[in-house]
This record gives C-alpha cells, sequence and structure tokens, in this order.
C-alpha cells in the first residue's frame, strides 16, 4: 500500500525577478519601481504601444546564464524568444514575450535536505521572459468588484524555473524553495526583500486524480499551505469518488484555501510562435564570459568553514544559510575565537534579528563585526558576562549606541572583586535560611535560588558558577 507521500506528486515554476538590474528586460525603464507611485516606471514598450521595439538587456542574459550553470543546468547553444499570446488585463500588447522551444538551458538540479537524507530536486528547463504588470483587487480576487492595474512591473526580467514534478510533500517544495532562494543571493542577482521577487505557480496531482495548478503564490509559508489545504481536498475529493477537475486555482491567503479560477489552459491555447523583433541569443561567448563570475556556493561554503575554522556541521549549515551572516561570520572569526564567533552570531545575534523580523544587513547597520569582535573580546577577559553581552546585542539593535556607552550607561561591567562577591553570597545564605534548610535536607537546586539572589543584587554582572562555589562552600563550612 502507498503512502500519502508516494500518492502526492509536486512540481513548482519558480518566477525569479533579476531585480538587480538597473533596467528592465528590454527597455531602459528603471527596475526600481518598488517604492515609487503606480504607473511611473513605464515606457511605449513596456506598455505595449503599437510601433514600440524591445531591445534585450544582455545584462539581464549574463544574469540567467549565470544562474542555469549555478544550478547546473546545461545553457543551450542558442535560444530564441516566443510570443506567449493570451488575453489578461495585465499584459497590455496581448502576448507575454518568453520561450518556448529554444529555452535558454534543459536540465540541471538543487539538493534539499530531508527527514530521510539529501535529495536532488531535478530541473526540467530554465528560461527568460518579462514580468506582466501587477493586478490590485479591493478585498479578495474572488470577491472584488473591480482591479486596479500597475504597470511598473511589466517588463521587468524574470527567470522562470521549472522542477520536473519529484516533490511528494508540501515540506519539501518549501525546502527546495528555500535553497534555491539562498542559491540566488549568493549569486547577487536578486533581493529576496523586494515584494514580488519570486513567485510561485505549483502543480499538484494525487494518485487517481487530475493535476491542479495553484497560481502565483506569493511567500513560501503560502506554498506549503496552498499544498496542504489542496491535498486535502482532493483526498476528500476521491473519497467520494468524484473527479478532480484539470483546473487553475488561486490561493485566498486570508482564509487559507484554494478557489477554482479557470480550466487548465494546455500548451496550444497559447499559440507560440518566435519574436519577430528579436534575434536568437548564441550563448557560447557569454557561458564564458560568466564561468568565473559565479562566487563560492553554500555547500562549499559550509565545508570550508568546518576545515578552515573548525565549527561544527550544525553551526556551518546555518552560518552559509545567508551571504551576509556567512559574511559577518569571517569578519568576526578573523580576529576572535571563530568557535565563539560561531555561537553567539548563530545563537544569539541570529536570534535576537529574527525575533524583531530582521536579517543581517540591519545586524550590519546596528550591530556591525567589529561590535561582535569587541563583546567576545570583553566575554574572553571576563569583563562582561554573558547575560551582559546580551543585553548590549539588544540595546544596540534596538537603540543604536556604542559598545563602550552602553556598557557604562548600564553598569554592565562583570563584578570581579572577590571580595564584593564574597560578601553578597554570605547575605544571601544569612537571609534565605528556608533555602539553606531545602539544600541541606537533599534538595541540591535549592542553592540556584541562593545564586540567583546575588545574580540580582549585581543585575547579572558576576560569574553564576563561581557564586555557586563559594555559596556551596559557605554552607558547609556552617554545617
Amino acid at each position: 500500500m502507498q503512502t500519502l507521500e508516494q500518492e502526492v506528486v509536486i512540481g513548482l515554476e519558480v518566477h525569479v525577478q533579476l531585480n538587480k538590474l538597473n533596467t528592465k528586460l528590454f527597455c531602459s525603464c528603471s527596475t526600481s519601481y518598488h517604492e515609487d507611485e503606480p504607473n511611473t516606471h513605464v515606457c511605449p514598450v513596456c506598455l505595449g504601444l503599437p510601433g514600440a521595439m524591445p531591445v534585450i538587456n544582455k545584462e539581464a542574459v549574463k544574469f540567467a546564464v549565470k544562474t542555469a550553470l549555478a544550478l547546473n543546468a546545461e545553457v543551450q547553444p542558442f535560444t530564441v524568444f516566443d510570443r506567449k499570446n493570451y488575453f489578461y488585463p495585465d499584459l497590455p500588447k496581448g502576448f507575454q514575450i518568453s520561450q518556448y522551444d529554444n529555452p535558454l538551458a534543459l536540465g540541471g538540479y538543487v539538493t534539499i535536505e530531508t527527514d530521510s537524507g539529501e535529495k536532488k530536486i531535478t530541473l526540467k528547463r530554465i528560461h527568460m521572459e518579462e514580468d506582466p504588470g501587477k493586478l490590485s483587487y479591493k478585498g479578495s480576487i474572488t470577491t472584488a468588484k473591480y482591479s486596479l492595474i500597475d504597470y511598473n512591473r511589466s517588463g521587468m526580467p524574470l527567470l522562470e524555473i521549472v522542477t520536473e514534478p519529484v516533490m511528494h510533500s508540501p515540506k519539501e517544495a518549501r525546502e527546495f524553495l528555500n535553497k534555491l532562494r539562498i542559491i540566488l543571493e549568493y549569486l547577487d542577482v536578486f533581493d529576496g526583500s523586494l515584494e514580488g521577487a519570486m513567485r510561485v505557480d505549483a502543480n499538484i496531482s494525487l494518485k487517481g486524480g487530475g493535476r491542479v495548478e495553484i497560481k502565483n503564490i506569493s511567500s513560501f509559508k503560502g506554498v506549503e499551505r496552498a499544498l496542504t489545504y489542496e491535498i486535502t481536498r482532493q483526498k476528500n475529493l476521491l473519497r467520494r469518488g468524484r473527479k478532480v477537475e484539470r483546473e487553475t486555482r488561486h490561493f485566498d491567503e486570508a482564509n487559507n484555501i484554494t478557489v477554482s479560477l479557470r480550466t487548465k489552459e494546455e500548451e496550444q491555447d497559447y499559440r507560440y510562435f518566435p519574436e519577430p523583433d528579436l534575434v536568437p541569443i548564441y550563448t557560447a561567448e557569454i557561458v564564458e564570459e560568466v564561468k568565473g563570475q559565479i562566487p563560492e556556493m553554500p555547500e562549499e561554503k559550509r565545508d570550508r568553514f568546518i576545515s578552515q575554522y573548525g565549527i561544527s556541521l550544525s553551526k556551518a549549515k546555518i552560518l552559509v544559510l545567508d551571504p551576509k551572516m556567512a559574511d559577518y561570520f569571517e569578519e568576526v572569526a578573523s580576529k576572535v575565537d571563530s568557535k565563539k564567533a560561531a555561537r553567539w552570531i548563530v545563537d544569539v545575534l541570529r536570534g535576537e534579528l529574527n525575533y524583531r523580523d530582521k536579517d543581517f544587513r540591519y545586524a550590519y547597520e546596528r550591530f556591525p563585526p567589529g561590535d561582535m569582535v569587541r563583546v567576545i573580546e570583553y566575554l574572553e577577559n571576563e569583563k562582561i558576562t554573558d547575560k551582559s553581552a546580551v543585553e548590549i546585542i539588544r540595546t544596540k539593535l534596538d537603540h543604536g549606541g556604542d559598545v563602550d556607552g552602553i556598557i557604562q550607561e548600564k553598569n554592565l561591567f562583570a563584578i570581579d572583586e572577590e571580595e564584593e562577591i564574597l560578601n553578597l553570597c554570605r547575605k544571601a545564605v544569612e537571609e534565605n535560611p528556608k533555602a539553606v534548610e531545602d539544600y541541606l535536607s537533599g534538595k541540591k537546586n535549592a542553592i540556584n535560588f541562593l545564586v540567583g539572589q546575588v545574580m540580582k543584587a549585581t543585575k547579572g554582572r558576576a560569574d553564576p558558577a563561581e557564586c555557586f562555589q563559594i555559596i556551596k562552600k559557605i554552607i558547609d563550612e556552617k554545617n
């Protein structure tokens, strides 16, 4: 009997904006439109006005080839643009310039980690196309009385990465998307923080049912939720003996459901034919040019971190999830103990950033590597405690300031005067006879309460391990 995972078949079509370019795919309009008013980054070409002629952005082709090589795909000797004909308001000229018979690249793979080990997600093809405009609805797509169109996005360079149907769970799909995003950020071809930077069409079918496409999902969590809902919906239909129709559906993020949009189009419905205003592109020279521009990829960096810095595999895996985090680590590890650098960056700084919904670009602004070096040096010299170090990091991230200034203002330097610590430990023992009695009766954890009293009195600046030993010695000597 097959498991549900074996019954589920998932393939993804990922649309990646090459938004690190200065201009759009076929015109000179700026790609920096995200903060501007609607319909202000447009021209006759991206508006599809009669007589307007597209001109290919050579840098976009280089970005696309670079990405294809990094994804282990085979770049084709030549590639041709085609017209994909369909009528929709976000396509002002009535067709999209895409690629069909002669895509940029074929094959390739992305390796992900699953519960049962590494798995290669094989790719079918990678091709270039222009982005349509953006439709905005007042309310949801199913209830809005009208839609508004912003053509600022129209003509943005897109790379469509199509997987083979080799994923068998929503979790695998999300892992693939996460890994793909990391690779693209290492290549510096797109900024994943921008709206619309990566959008996904997910194809899913269950054994015995038809294939359903879920269009334009804008987040990785959304992909996982949409697929999870769709599995349940299709299972329920099949259990009742009903047919799963081949169709296109929309994911309603507000309600976490998919809704039917239209019957799924067949390829012949698009009436593809070669774009007459663009010549074929021969890729040999471009491939040779960009081969040397591919940076160290995550797996290579992970292995180097382990061998060069002696850190654990688990820490290395996390550090390479973000190229900015990896760079941050190397800057810190070059000046202080690398294992301490990894621990404070992965376990503390990363957690504080996640809590604030920030990334390591924000860390570079508010808590640059030099500040982390200074904090770790203070820790190594026992001038501050771990608790004080966390307080410094939190203060810097929230309010800025200078590390030494924060230490002085909040009085965070560790107390190392033996006599003062000893007196505070004696005071804790004298003022808490019940805790002492509990400790003597066998409740060894009671001593932690006494340590807590000292830490409270010193505002966390004492060494708790040292206080533990001193208090234990005081009690033992008295009894």
